[in-house]
């Protein structure tokens, strides 16, 4: 625990130290019965105080990016965890890139501690509202896209390969939308906990198995980062410097998913 720093607490909840529950409320993993899921991303926002002074900040903090003429918050990015923050005047903040509580919870310490250092006052227990959680799975099987387009409907989902390989896909419940390639390797994002993701990996799954749009050719390949591009239906907060391709990639040293 850094010098300074209390305990956290989630939005609607008491004070918790996280540092004693990283894989209860979030896991970099999680098995369903049918597939492996994993979350490449969690983005959270939290009030640090009632304002900010983003310019003194900026001078005190060594990497942070401050062009007020372009954007107006100030961008820090750490390299241990491998987040970014962004921070505003209103006292808000958001935080991108981790992959389980424990990095946000660990980012959001490490980032009031520097803004004490710059001489002002935050709130010593910020509460921490994850705002989007993205995940990956691979179904292990090649998939039609056309077959599924046809069998769920239009009404929920939108396929243009032309435009986009992949399928979009909107589920109801858990309210999340699921991004479904050919090669049955799929995004989800709009989860707002670890459980959203998995029921949504879950219902979908049995949805296709049970249209007999799912055959199990194939042996499923590890779960690896996701690449998104600015046009992605993944793009938010963090502008990206990586690949156009939304579909899962092959291992690479992790860098934040937008928000």
């Amino acid at each position: 625990m850094l010098p300074g720093d209390g305990p956290l607490a989630l939005e609607g909840g008491p004070p918790i130290d996280a540092a004693h529950l990283p894989y209860i409320l979030f896991k970099d993993y999680i098995n369903t019965e049918m597939v492996r899921v994993r979350i490449e991303n969690v983005v959270a926002s939290t009030t640090l105080g009632a304002s900010l002074d983003l310019r003194a900040i900026a001078n005190v903090v060594q990497g942070a990016e401050y062009e007020p003429s372009q954007f107006p918050g100030l961008i820090y990015r750490l390299q241990q965890p491998k987040t970014a923050v962004l921070l505003f005047h209103s006292g808000k903040a958001v935080c991108t890139g981790g992959k389980s509580w424990k990095q946000v919870d660990d980012t959001v310490r490490i980032v009031s501690a520097l803004i004490r250092k710059a001489g002002q006052k935050i709130l010593a227990h910020p509460k921490i509202k994850v705002q989007n959680i993205v995940a990956t799975a691979d179904l292990g099987s090649v998939i039609n896209l056309n077959s599924v387009a046809v069998t769920f409907g239009l009404d929920r989902i939108e396929y243009e390969p032309e435009q986009f390989p992949g399928l979009v896909c909107r589920l109801e419940d858990p309210r999340v939308v699921v991004l479904l390639f050919g090669s049955g390797k799929l995004v989800c994002t709009g989860a707002r906990s670890p459980s959203d993701a998995q029921r949504a990996v879950q219902n979908l799954t049995k949805e296709l198995q049970d249209a007999d749009l799912l055959l199990r050719d194939r042996a499923p390949a590890a779960s690896a980062p996701v690449r998104a591009s600015r046009s992605s239906p993944l793009r938010g907060t963090v502008p990206e410097r990586s690949s156009p391709s939304l579909e899962p990639v092959a291992d690479s040293p992790a860098t934040p998913v937008a928000a």
